[in-house]
């Protein structure tokens, strides 16, 4: 069995979706196996430009595999609008499969990350302000939302609440934020 390994040397834009997408003319699988949508590929298929973010270039095949992995943390609106932007170009997404155990960007994340970075002012590090870094902080704390939580609505609206109860203690004391509710989230 042979595997390729494609790692990224610096940060920012050094072309792994292109070159992730000629290798995948030979794969059975191309896994995205960490990060958010703060990422973004294009890639170019004939007369197509497709601006990734979450799914990963070997999508463009549909002998590939395209594997959304467990240290993701995937946005699900966000990934909506990318599967119907690869639609739209008669790009089939069948051969999508996301991990269960990936984590999700919920709307709070984001909020999060804005209030963080307006609170920092001149200290701001520049994040994108798509809620990755407080995703991650979620996922390594072990209370993180993940994609197996969507299945059953009722799970995903009772671990809603219970994240809900520690982020609203975040927005309103550290932030002087509004809290917010269950349902919106939902």
């Amino acid at each position: 069995v042979k595997h390729t390994i494609l790692l990224g040397a610096q940060w920012g834009d050094e072309g792994k979706g292109k070159i992730v997408d000629h290798l995948a003319e030979r794969a059975d699988m191309v896994v995205r196996y960490q990060g958010g949508n703060n990422a973004g590929h294009t890639v170019t298929i004939g007369e197509h430009v497709l601006k990734l973010h979450q799914v990963p270039s070997g999508i463009t095949r549909p002998q590939v595999a395209a594997v959304l992995g467990h240290g993701m943390v995937i946005n699900p609106p966000a990934l909506v609008e990318e599967l119907d932007m690869i639609a739209s170009h008669g790009i089939s997404t069948a051969n999508l499969h996301i991990s269960a155990t990936a984590h999700l960007v919920m709307p709070y994340h984001i909020l999060l990350d804005r209030l963080d970075e307006e609170q920092r002012g001149e200290r701001a590090i520049g994040t994108t302000m798509r809620g990755i870094g407080p995703a991650y902080t979620d996922k390594y704390a072990r209370r993180g939302l993940r994609v197996q939580d969507l299945i059953e609505p009722q799970r995903f609206r009772q671990r809603t609440a219970w994240a809900l109860e520690r982020v609203n203690l975040e927005l309103t004391r550290l932030y002087g934020s509004a809290p917010l509710t269950v349902d919106e989230i939902v």
